[in-house]
């Protein structure tokens, strides 16, 4: 009877074991081939992590190897909603100095990451911290590069980045593919129960860091612009101002002032246009002494204060009798130019094109504008006529810039250039103006004052005064004045455009604004580059 029930026992066991053994197999079958690729995946997700590194962005730096924009690291804060330990007091935390984040916590449990602040000023920085530490807080801390202005004058040039660091304005935005570079992608396998253990590390995308921006800026001169600039701006309680210096012989930008810099670091001297009133003028001169409609001595009638030219009624700011075309020109009638305007016809037209005014002027900087040049076929009875002293005409300060550039570098085109490019191909600059035009726009242009200013040095310019536009009619009380001018001096040449707009007083002229103006900045600037 023992034998009979040992044996039964002993087969019920047997049949037992075969049954886990059985429930085993096929539970490795399910684990090992039908749910392979699940756990493929889960195994994954546990050892290898992919990760992405974005290098520094590159700097930017000056004409003198001067850094103007550099990175630095910032602390930013974040929490990780499924890993909370002190779930209450962190979420209470939120509700009150963070409800934004809070609220997507209780919409969306599943949640793994939420950014809190980025990129914290030491004072917002040293109150999480002590958060943290009083209230053991669930918020950690990661350092992330941010970049930084030291010239905060510079900023319409440099202009700014977002939060991610890519460029948004300014040169930071044109070059924002230099300056960032590309993104390298990082396959880790790590210990799974451990955060800080990696066995080996392997680069599925190999990216590089930026490449540093180099600008045609002087940094010295760029301030020193700015600080006459403001003063000029603040003396006469203006809406705003600008100052532009360029090398006439290879198109470099020396500086690009704007006053005040606002916090949208609008460049205003590429992306604003104007009427530019009778600095125009200049250009009038050049056209008709090269298409020899004029002779540089030749009398021109000014007819007093008041004239009609092709029936259409036009005034001096002055009384102006007969004068030589160069005194018409220096005294700037608009009766005498409107004759000359008359006798260039469209080849008036032709010449401002040629000199770049209606069209982009190609250097590489967002917003930059056309302007506008009234064609011919969209000419009105007095159309020809106010284009001579500056109106249905719209120019940048670049545009006015570059055009003086021609005569200051004997009358051949030039591009600005505001960016110096590693393998830089330079300009193929064409003749435009004969030697003879170039001369004789100079000795027109040459203040004879100059020379106790400025010994030794030759200079020259132009004013300009126009009216703007209000309610759609030209306002008595709203002006704007600008100055362009040469600086040369043997090899030596700068062109400085300086550019105010609504002073708070309406009765003054350029002479009074921008042409002390430009001479301020003409002093500094020769005893800088000295």
């Amino acid at each position: 009877m023992l034998r009979k029930d040992y044996k039964a026992r002993v087969l019920l066991v047997a049949v037992g074991f075969l049954i886990v053994f059985v429930i085993v197999l096929i539970r490795l079958f399910l684990l090992q081939v039908c749910q392979k690729d699940f756990f493929k995946v889960l195994a994954k997700h546990q050892y290898y992590v992919d990760i992405t590194i974005d290098h520094s962005r590159a700097v930017i730096k000056d004409r003198h190897q001067a850094l103007l924009v550099c990175n630095r690291d910032m602390p930013s804060a974040f929490i990780l909603p499924r890993q909370l330990n002190n779930k209450k007091k962190t979420k209470k935390f939120l509700k009150k100095y963070y409800p934004d984040v809070y609220k997507k916590i209780t919409e969306h449990k599943d949640r793994h990451f939420l950014w809190l602040e980025r990129k914290l000023s030491p004072e917002r920085y040293a109150f999480l911290q002590k958060q943290c530490s009083c209230n053991t807080l669930d918020i950690e801390f990661l350092y992330e590069s941010q970049r930084f202005y030291p010239y905060p004058v510079l900023a319409p040039i440099i202009g700014l980045t977002d939060i991610d660091n890519n460029g948004i304005s300014g040169v930071e935005l044109a070059y924002t593919k230099r300056l960032k570079g590309v993104a390298t992608d990082v396959s880790i396998k790590k210990d799974a129960r451990s955060k800080n253990l990696y066995f080996e590390k392997n680069i599925k995308k190999q990216g590089h860091s930026g490449k540093p921006v180099t600008l045609t800026i002087d940094t010295t001169l760029q301030l020193l612009a700015h600080e006459e600039l403001k003063e000029t701006v603040d003396s006469f309680n203006a809406e705003s101002g600008a100052v532009l210096i360029l090398n006439p012989d290879n198109g470099e930008i020396l500086t690009m002032a704007n006053y005040p810099v606002t916090q949208t670091t609008e460049n205003s001297i590429v992306t604003e246009c104007y009427e530019p009133g009778s600095v125009i003028k200049i250009f009038l001169a050049l056209a008709a002494l090269e298409e020899d409609v004029v002779k540089y001595d030749e009398i021109i009638d000014n007819e007093g204060k008041v004239g009609y030219v092709n029936g259409f009624r036009v005034e001096n700011w002055k009384y102006l009798e007969e004068l030589p075309f160069y005194d018409t020109i220096r005294r700037s009638s608009n009766v005498g130019v409107a004759k000359v305007a008359q006798r260039l016809g469209a080849k008036y037209y032709d010449n401002l094109v040629k000199l770049g005014f209606g069209k982009k002027t190609g250097i590489s900087f967002p917003g930059e504008r056309e302007g506008f040049v009234n064609s011919p076929k969209n000419w009105s009875r007095s159309s020809l006529t106010v284009m001579s002293f500056g109106y249905e005409i719209m120019t940048s300060i670049l545009q006015l810039g570059v055009a003086m550039s021609i005569i200051a570098n004997g009358g051949y085109s030039v591009k600005p250039v505001l960016v110096k490019e590693p393998d830089q191909k330079f300009f193929t600059s064409r003749k435009l103006y004969k030697d003879q035009t170039i001369c004789e726009i100079k000795n027109i242009l040459e203040r004879p004052s100059s020379k106790s200013l400025f010994p030794g040095y030759r200079v020259m310019g132009k004013t300009g005064t126009a009216r703007m536009v209000k309610e759609g009619e030209y306002s008595r009380k709203n002006h704007v004045y600008s100055y362009a001018g040469i600086v040369e001096k043997d090899t030596y040449r700068r062109v400085i455009v300086t550019f105010i707009k609504e002073p708070e007083c309406s009765y003054l002229w350029a002479s009074q604004v921008t042409a002390p103006l430009f001479q301020k900045i003409a002093e500094r600037m020769i005893l800088h580059d000295m």
